[in-house]
């Protein structure tokens, strides 16, 4: 039972409280390049979670049965950033196979996961939290999970910004940033949230 709860305070932590993109301001190229459009953010937010799990699921292992066991501990950014470019290409490979409206709208910032500092910062984190490799899968589908609701939420507020009428010298990208601000702030409130099940 208790370690539900752990997993649960891990999950709610990462989706809310400790989110990748509005806390910590990881993965930022992709929040801002692709949520002008909702199926686009979704999509983005979707393939994102797949490569966190996966990449969790590959590094974990490799970290402490391979690198802490032969003492190469200074090569895991090196050998992380391998893994996690081989398997954005993996995706692409398959969302091209499988989903090509979906390839073709992310365009360019597909492979830019390879280099979406989110990736690589949940994969280490999970190290150094010392997590389990339980642990590290719900840590990774919670930062997946609350990439996605960033992506999803800041596109609807970019729709609705792209209606309004903004003074010339806020338009683009300044009142994108300013509006990222804004929902950020939102997310502090969550805090209490996770403070109350640990609390309880």
């Amino acid at each position: 039972m208790e370690n539900f709860k752990t997993l649960i305070i891990i999950l709610m932590s990462s989706v809310l409280v400790n989110n990748y993109v509005l806390s910590r301001f990881l993965g930022i190229c992709p929040f801002l390049g692709v949520s002008k459009k909702l199926n686009q953010a979704v999509g983005m937010g979707i393939s994102v979670i797949f490569v966190m799990l996966l990449a969790s699921a590959v590094t974990w292992p490799i970290q402490y049965y391979i690198l802490d066991t032969l003492g190469l501990g200074y090569m895991q950014n090196l050998l992380f950033i391998l893994i996690i470019a081989s398997l954005v290409q993996f995706v692409e490979i398959v969302l091209k196979k499988f989903i090509p409206s979906l390839h073709k709208s992310l365009g360019v910032y597909l492979p830019l996961i390879t280099t979406n500092c989110a990736v690589l910062g949940v994969t280490i984190n999970n190290i150094n939290d010392k997590y389990t490799f339980t642990e590290s899968m719900v840590s990774s589908l919670g930062c997946g999970l609350g990439f996605l609701l960033a992506m999803v939420l800041f596109s609807g507020i970019r729709s609705k910004i792209e209606e309004s009428e903004i003074p010339q010298s806020f338009r683009g990208l300044p009142v994108t940033l300013i509006a990222a601000s804004f929902v950020s702030l939102a997310f502090f409130g969550f805090g209490s949230i996770v403070e109350n099940l640990i609390g309880g």
